[in-house]
């Protein structure tokens, strides 16, 4: 029953750093001129959607503090094994975009979930 609890937290921590290391990987590889990676921020809804489904209580402040915590770990990344492309203030804005698409995915899910449950009634 404990571990059910973090495991909205849990998936939302891995599912989060997996987008990351993918969007980061893939601009890694592109050209310089190639400007549309903010894009890619939208593929972190995806974490928040599937940690919200797996979450029972706190459908969105788990994705969140999945999110939240993965930020750090992220940028750890960034500066110990990726060269950063930007200056750390551009890559802390990145990461509060990324951790909001997060919270909105989850939010998404919940507003679809209530309108399927009205409509079943």
């Amino acid at each position: 029953m404990r571990g059910q609890r973090w495991f909205g937290v849990i998936c939302c921590f891995v599912l989060f750093v997996g987008v990351f290391l993918s969007q980061k990987l893939s601009t890694a590889n592109g050209y310089a001129g190639d400007r549309h990676s903010e894009w890619g921020l939208l593929f972190f809804i995806l974490p928040g959607v599937i940690a919200s489904v797996f979450s029972r209580h706190g459908r969105v402040i788990k994705p969140l503090m999945g999110a939240v915590l993965a930020s750090p770990f992220c940028l750890l990344i960034i500066h110990f094994w990726l060269s950063p492309t930007r200056t750390f203030w551009q890559e802390m804005a990145w990461m509060f975009s990324a951790v909001f698409w997060c919270a909105l995915g989850a939010l998404c899910y919940l507003f679809l979930r209530s309108v399927l449950r009205r409509q079943r009634r």
